[in-house]
């Protein structure tokens, strides 16, 4: 999770975030290239004394300064394009999870399951436990299978939410009336937090979304548990 002072990306927990994490160093290295080598030309035209006729006039220099900026965007474009393709696809999910914005909680309900569902509520200040973080978690977390494709249907019930998880590269509207969906691997155990991303009201601030994701094993275990207490 994020940290005081931290100036880059979350640690990638999913292969869609890291191809997004390399997408923006490469994007990155292009436009700190670029702004380089403006600034260079900037100075070398305030410091220089000697004028070429070569460059005030020249078709070639033309050509070049045409064509290359091109180049750059398709450079950039079709990287993009790739990712934006790979966000969209759905390769026969493992598992189909719900997931449904309320002012100000979420519920989740595991669709191959009979009778699989909960609410998820932010647990207040007072309530946590040492080592909890404030705001950030949530009295029941949305458990997934480690190494397996989850695909995550989205809505809302009352006004526009948004479930975001930054370390997952998963942002997605929850739109009443209308079910978008993702789909996501996690490819190590850990607790992955999000917040809604959307202003949803009063208490925008406090409907947190805390993933678990354990081997596929230990989450055998807790879908029994949770339907025997259900």
């Amino acid at each position: 999770m994020a940290h005081p002072s931290q100036m880059g990306f979350q640690d990638a927990a999913s292969p869609l975030m890291e191809e997004l994490l390399h997408f923006h160093d490469h994007a990155l290295m292009i436009v700190f290239l670029i702004s380089t080598f403006v600034l260079y030309i900037i100075t070398a035209m305030i410091t220089a004394k000697f004028t070429d006729k070569l460059i005030l006039d020249s078709q070639e220099i033309e050509i070049i300064w045409t064509v290359l900026p091109a180049v750059i965007l398709i450079m950039i474009a079709l990287p993009s394009l790739r990712i934006l393709y790979l966000m969209d696809e759905i390769n026969d999910p493992h598992l189909t999870i719900k997931a449904m914005g309320h002012q100000w909680y979420w519920s989740y309900e595991y669709t191959d399951y009979d009778d699989l569902g909960f609410d998820s509520y932010m647990i207040p200040t007072q309530d946590l436990a040492p080592g909890q973080f404030r705001l950030l978690e949530a009295d029941h977390r949305m458990v997934i299978p480690v190494e397996s494709p989850v695909r995550v249907l989205i809505s809302a019930e009352d006004v526009l939410h948004s479930w975001a998880v930054p370390s997952l590269g998963m942002k997605v509207d929850a739109v009443p009336g209308r079910l978008n969906q993702t789909t996501f691997m996690v490819n190590r155990p850990g607790i992955f937090y999000g917040q809604c991303s959307e202003i949803c009201g009063a208490n925008h601030s406090f409907m947190p979304i805390v993933i678990e994701a354990i081997p596929l094993m230990h989450f055998e275990n807790w879908t029994s548990l949770m339907m025997e207490d259900a």
